[in-house]
């Protein structure tokens, strides 16, 4: 005969997978903000995920669509196909501005024109960012004082647009979100080596991860609004062709080994609409962060002993996973929660 504590635990286990499916469902953010009321600002939307997040709004049919970008013609490219992705054409209002979020000016002057016309923004997602992909050490050269110079130099672009940007962002539009909405959300679109340090990554990972903090720690500072911090692994596209330290890829081809765009684009918005506050995708990184705390040796080890092997990182970090059973019933909550 069991215990009754056995028998507890057993009724907690299978409630779980229940109450998780209740709290996700009766937790949608539409709900409170049908989509045909939704104001989107959206920057960093050129290319990448940015762009195809872009389309996917448009055909979900919200009210207002700004996408934001450096280059003008980009933008413009943007905001045509963004118009062509409606399944009801003239049902989302899309505005395309050039601009840069590095650039105060900039920001002040888009939150006038955002204010002015449609009376604020419900939801604020930032993209933007920009890679490093060199050792630490590569990028100083010899070690001299210009090596060094040059090393600074570089850094300083990576913090321009890792963590900078953000900064400017949630700085401007927090208070118009706060002043405007009625379910303020913010999604910081991350990385999982804020997470997750990866060799020749050190500039890249450290600003991404500053950004990750800074916007954490401003979801306790404004708990009125929804913090969502998304950190994919390799994700398809040319994202480090711009690379600020000149550096070229050392892994496996990300078009064809990275996460879709589509299928990171549809993840997003679904964290948006849940709520969600830290999103690991593929989810197996979330254990593996765990993991790198409880045993980091052995993860740094792994990671440092073939870079060649980085591009294959997410699946050798995923075989220490403990939660498998867990993954298989989360996976199936998602494909009911998406049916329901």
């Amino acid at each position: 005969m069991s215990s009754p504590r056995a028998t507890y635990l057993l009724l907690a286990l299978a409630l779980a997978p229940i109450l998780t499916f209740l709290r996700r469902r009766s937790n949608r953010r539409s709900r409170k903000l049908p989509r045909k009321n939704e104001r989107i600002l959206l920057i960093g939307a050129s290319s990448g995920i940015g762009r195809t997040l872009a389309h996917q709004y448009v055909a979900l049919g919200v009210k207002s669509l700004c996408v934001v970008g450096r280059r003008p013609d980009m933008i413009a490219e943007v905001a045509s196909e963004a118009d062509s992705a409606s399944t009801q054409p003239g049902t989302t209002e899309v505005l395309g501005v050039a601009a840069d979020f590095t650039k105060v000016e900039d920001m002040v002057n888009l939150r006038r024109q955002l204010e002015s016309k449609w009376g604020g923004i419900d939801t604020l997602i930032v993209v933007a960012g920009v890679s490093a992909l060199r050792p630490l050490l590569e990028i100083s050269g010899k070690g001299d004082k210009e090596g060094i110079q040059h090393l600074v130099d570089v850094s300083n672009r990576a913090i321009e647009g890792n963590f900078t940007g953000p900064l400017i962002a949630a700085a401007t539009f927090i208070p118009l979100l706060q002043r405007t909405s009625s379910s303020p959300s913010i999604l910081l679109v991350n990385s999982l080596a804020s997470a997750i340090p990866a060799p020749t990554r050190a500039l890249y990972a450290s600003t991404k991860a500053s950004s990750l903090h800074l916007y954490q720690a401003l979801a306790i500072e404004h708990p009125l609004i929804a913090f969502t911090n998304f950190l994919p692994s390799t994700v398809e596209g040319d994202f480090r062709a711009s690379a600020v330290d000149g550096g070229t890829p050392r892994e496996a081809d990300p078009n064809k080994t990275g996460l879709k765009r589509v299928d990171v684009a549809r993840r997003c918005i679904q964290a948006i609409e849940r709520r969600e506050k830290n999103v690991f995708m593929p989810w197996v990184m979330g254990p593996a962060h765990l993991l790198y705390w409880m045993w980091p040796r052995l993860l740094e080890r792994f990671a440092s002993k073939n870079i060649s092997l980085m591009g294959r990182r997410d699946e050798v970090l995923g075989t220490y996973s403990l939660i498998v059973i867990i993954s298989k019933a989360n996976s199936a909550l998602d494909s009911l929660v998406e049916y329901c």
